[in-house]
Formats: C-alpha cells, sequence, structure tokens
C-alpha cells in the first residue's frame, strides 16, 4: 500500500505561489495516475489536478487552469503543485492520492495534507 506525505504549505498572501510536494513510499510510484485534492473549511473534499503515470497527460479542475501546474519526478516518487496567483477561496487543507484519471475518483489511502492559507 502507497504511503503519502505532503508538504510544502504556508500562509502567503493573495498573488502569491506555492509549490507542494507529495513523496510516496511503497508500492510502485511509477505506475499510479496521482492526483491532489483539497478540502476547505466547511467544504468537501474537491479535486484539484491529475497526472498519470509517465507525466504527459494532465487534468486539472476549472478553477484552477492556467494558476496550478501539475508535475511528476518518478525517479524520486515525488508528485508536484505548483500554485500561482493564489486567491484567499484556495485556501485549504491539501491532499495527493492515487486517482482514476478520467473520472477524477480517489483510489488510495490519503495522507495529512499540507495546510494552504491565502490572505486577502
Amino acid at each position: 500500500q502507497v504511503q503519502l506525505v505532503e508538504s510544502g504549505g504556508g500562509l502567503v498572501q493573495a498573488g502569491g505561489s506555492l509549490r507542494l510536494s507529495c513523496v510516496a513510499s511503497g508500492g510502485t510510484f511509477g505506475s499510479y495516475t496521482m492526483g491532489w485534492f483539497r478540502q476547505g473549511p466547511g467544504k468537501e473534499r474537491q479535486f484539484v489536478a491529475a497526472i498519470n503515470w509517465s507525466g504527459v497527460r494532465m487534468n486539472y479542475a476549472d478553477f484552477v487552469k492556467g494558476r496550478f501546474t501539475i508535475s511528476r519526478d518518478n525517479a524520486k516518487n515525488t508528485v508536484y503543485l505548483q500554485m500561482n496567483n493564489l486567491k484567499p477561496e484556495d485556501t485549504a487543507v491539501y491532499y495527493c492520492t492515487t486517482v482514476e484519471y478520467t473520472t477524477k475518483r480517489p483510489l488510495g489511502s490519503w495522507g495529512q495534507g499540507t495546510q494552504v492559507t491565502v490572505s486577502s
């Protein structure tokens, strides 16, 4: 079973940037489609982005298109989320997990997440 540890969150002003990382252990990371999800205060967890096993196909939620970029380094068992032009509504706990690329359905267990707070 894949274990995931997210990091890179923090407090940033609107318009700023952050880069999240998610390191995987166990399993065969290079064969998984990976995704980022987020859960804002009082909200349900929602899909943010996904990347296929080879890193050549990406899928984004409409609300992050043009601002966020997902990438991966299979040699480091790591998936990244570069977040630019952050908005207060991006405030949430961000999680990574394995995901079904087409349906965006999360498949694996959740890590502890990393908190992103965007001030106005």
